[in-house]
């Protein structure tokens, strides 16, 4: 270990949010370091597979605004990696309207669309069989393709901010995990298991393991982990393509009943595509029980979906993964974001990152928690998402 063991600032994960908080805090002169306990570039958590929906639409207001502002984040990102990272290849939501799923609502995202001018165009269930090649749509099925939506190069996103966060001086150490961390009037203590650290400022981005170092703190946040099904698939013609799309549909008593699928990944010569369930079901004890194995009958339910509404696509798996899904137990939250001043301790010296679907707001994460861990504040309205905002409140 270097002998230097104290920092401005120490991020306990290198994931993508951790890799954007190590970026930006050693962009602004700060002495960090961040730490994984697996090492850089895994896929054993949240950040398996190739792609990751982009959109701007949220039913919710201040995450729709926190996407609008995530927009300009990304352009920065892209210019100073010099690749592109989102492909705008639209975002198609349809289904039942009225449904709500952790990803949203159609008909109340539709009007906060129409709210806040972001344009889209309305589709029919005929419509949508017509323009994308879906058939034997129930006939009350409606939705929208938003054409500036489409598919984020996870791998090169990594690729960048792991580049970035070493071209600022970044300590990046992986294969390192974190035993304990105790904050206290001036800061806070780390032990790893390879020696201690000093730091006036801890950023929790480690996701599922969150619950692992706030537990010893007699604290923790309300967290699901899904081990959900991924399934790769190939088009029938070179001809066909798709928007990434998602429907929404009402749960069955087995399952959420939820299903999404990508176009082809244009950074990429394949001509596979990868789609999979959305089933919050089975949830796990913890992340270390994951099996990377996925269910069967989860399989076969989206190749039942596929057979039956997309026969551009051979429903017979070319091959099947996992991701391990960190969602908030209240639906309603989306996720944890913020100080944990009033959760533990001296918690103005941590600030937390975990949970839901967080991957388009990565750029904008970072400097939201590197500006929290650094001045305290953040002009941006994370209010409803703080760890200790009341559920009543998450609406």
């Amino acid at each position: 270990m270097s002998e230097q063991t104290e920092y401005d600032v120490v991020v306990i994960g290198g994931g993508p949010v951790g890799l954007s908080c190590g970026w930006q805090a050693a962009a602004r002169g700060s002495r960090t370091l961040v730490l994984d306990r697996v090492g850089f570039f895994n896929e054993r958590l949240g950040t398996s597979g190739a792609e990751r929906h982009w959109r701007l639409q949220y039913t919710q207001e201040d995450l729709f605004q926190l996407t609008l502002a995530a927009l300009p984040q990304w352009r920065r990102l892209e210019d100073l990696a010099e690749r592109t990272l989102i492909h705008e290849i639209g975002s198609l939501w349809f289904g039942d309207v009225e449904v709500e799923t952790n990803e949203g609502q159609i008909a109340g995202t539709a009007r906060m669309m129409d709210k806040l001018g972001v344009g889209y165009d309305w589709l029919t269930a005929r419509e949508i069989e017509s323009r994308f090649g879906f058939t034997n749509l129930p006939d009350h099925f409606a939705g929208f393709l938003q054409p500036q939506g489409g598919t984020i190069d996870v791998r090169g996103t990594i690729a960048a901010l792991y580049g970035l966060a070493q071209e600022e001086g970044c300590d990046l150490r992986g294969g390192e995990r974190v035993l304990e961390l105790v904050p206290d009037a001036d800061g806070v203590s780390l032990r790893t298991d390879r020696g201690r650290y000093r730091a006036s400022k801890v950023v929790l981005a480690n996701g599922a393991h969150a619950n692992d170092l706030l537990a010893p703190l007699g604290a923790s946040i309300d967290i699901r982990l899904y081990e959900m099904a991924l399934v790769t698939m190939r088009r029938r013609s070179e001809d066909v393509d798709f928007p990434f799309w998602f429907v929404f549909q009402e749960p069955t008593p087995e399952d959420t009943n939820l299903f999404y699928g990508f176009g082809r990944n244009p950074w990429s010569p394949s001509e596979l595509v990868r789609l999979g369930p959305v089933f919050e079901v089975d949830a796990l004890e913890h992340a270390d029980l994951a099996t990377n194995t996925p269910n069967p009958r989860h399989i076969s339910r989206i190749g039942e979906f596929i057979g039956r509404h997309l026969p551009a696509l051979d429903p017979e798996p070319v091959r099947t993964g996992t991701c391990l899904a960190v969602l908030p137990g209240d639906p309603r939250r989306q996720f944890f974001l913020g100080t944990a001043q009033g959760l533990v301790d001296h918690g103005e010296h941590l600030v937390l990152y975990s949970a839901g679907w967080g991957f388009k707001f990565v750029p904008l994460l970072g400097q939201i928690c590197v500006d929290l861990a650094l001045d305290g504040r953040t002009a941006h309205d994370i209010s409803r998402l703080s760890p200790t905002a009341p559920q009543e409140e998450s609406q």
